[in-house]
């Protein structure tokens, strides 16, 4: 009985977004997945998708894909050049055999970087001069703002990025607008403090990311999926609030963007906020190579990662009001771990659904949720996986180790 309840679930049915097919509406959410040891694609990365398209997702999401080496975070981030091209090309071939289709998160860090392989003369720019943590951990206490020439550079690593991402096989591309990376500056009123036309108000906050869309687009055509991953709240003061992410959803919307994937937090100032569940602090300290780093993590970790309890789909009343506001499909994320998690959401009246941990504990998620109405993936919101992105081995599930070791 419970498989035939579950073949009558929307979750499971084929879909389109735009005019891409989809074998049902479940993706691989976009997370950074640490398998890109000096920036290339590894045969871990490969497994790793190829496990989960194999596990019955309609669509998995290659991250980080930035535009350029400067764009990265760290040095271990994937950046779109030739020398990568055709390895590239062949996974994404590879996966799609499975019968998924492939996306790539596609993003710039902005000022959020300790990257210390910087090909550029000067620090990582934001939009306006300011001290940035993250950067004073490697030495780059301020980050400078950045000139018009270089707003301009950036638009046309973004065109680039989707030239070259379309011309590797992706069959989709996801924006990156959130979290506090490089568009997301531009958006938040935090970070943006800029007097010309890309500062001021909502309308000119939104100027950058709106060029970067419109690029894009161009390269791409009008039947190629773009998706927006936006912030509905930055979940720290004087940023976005619930309000304006409501309208960032809007001008994305009236922009023609193919779908929304309404997030919240910022891995700059409030991580903990997007995850929910069990500190990063533990894990954290654990990566950190050097004595002082892990003292520091230790005394700091409860101020730098506030605890917020986690609850199935923590974030579905605030995603309902981006539903209700726009035209274009929504992505629901957050706090997805079980079949009824999943019934839930498309109850809602959402038009597709993205995973992230629970694909860590059991890749075969949607194969297994679509057979069993009870199904749970037994993720427990540890957290662990997230720091794991500096660990060589890549992100993982660390209870598939310890179940593996017993």
């Amino acid at each position: 009985m419970g498989n035939i309840v579950a073949s009558q679930s929307i979750a499971f049915q084929p879909a389109k977004l735009g005019k891409l097919g989809l074998k049902n509406r479940i993706m691989k959410a976009a997370t950074f997945e640490g398998m890109t040891p000096n920036g290339a694609p590894s045969q871990r990365l490969h497994d790793f998708h190829q496990a989960i398209a194999e596990g019955g997702v309609g669509l998995t999401t290659l991250s980080y894909c930035t535009t350029e080496p400067d764009g990265r975070i760290m040095e271990s981030m994937m950046w779109l050049h030739g020398e990568i091209e055709d390895k590239l090309r062949e996974m994404i071939a590879n996966i799609k055999k499975t019968g998924a289709k492939v996306s790539g998160q596609v993003t710039h860090c902005g000022h959020f970087s300790q990257n210390k392989d910087l090909q550029g003369d000067q620090p990582p720019k934001g939009p306006s001069k300011m001290f940035v943590g993250i950067g004073a951990t490697v030495g780059r206490f301020i980050a400078p703002a950045m000139t018009q020439a270089d707003i301009d550079h950036l638009i046309g690593t973004y065109r680039e990025a989707a030239r070259y991402m379309k011309r590797v096989g992706f069959d989709a591309i996801e924006i990156h607008f959130g979290h506090g990376y490089g568009l997301s500056q531009f958006i938040s009123p935090k970070t943006n403090k800029r007097k010309d036309k890309y500062g001021g108000n909502h309308e000119k906050r939104m100027r950058l990311p709106l060029e970067v869309l419109a690029a894009m687009r161009e390269e791409v055509g009008p039947d190629f999926p773009i998706l927006g991953k936006i912030s509905m709240t930055d979940a720290v003061k004087g940023g976005v609030d619930y309000a304006l992410g409501l309208e960032v959803a809007k001008s994305l919307d009236a922009a023609g963007v193919d779908g929304l994937i309404p997030s919240a937090g910022t891995s700059s100032y409030n991580t903990m906020y997007m995850f929910r569940g069990d500190s990063i602090a533990n894990g954290m300290i654990a990566m950190q190579k050097s004595a002082f780093m892990k003292a520091l993590f230790k005394v700091m970790g409860p101020l730098m990662w506030r605890k917020y309890p986690y609850e199935p789909t923590y974030l579905l009343e605030a995603a309902k009001n981006i539903k209700a506001a726009v035209n274009c499909p929504v992505i629901y994320i957050g706090g997805c771990s079980t079949r009824k998690d999943i019934d839930g959401v498309f109850e809602a009246g959402f038009d597709f659904v993205q995973i992230g941990r629970s694909l860590l504990k059991d890749p075969g998620f949607a194969k297994n949720a679509e057979a069993d109405e009870n199904y749970d993936s037994g993720c427990t919101h540890c957290n662990y996986c997230v720091p794991l992105i500096s660990d060589p081995g890549g992100i993982r599930c660390v209870l598939n180790e310890e179940k593996q070791s017993a």
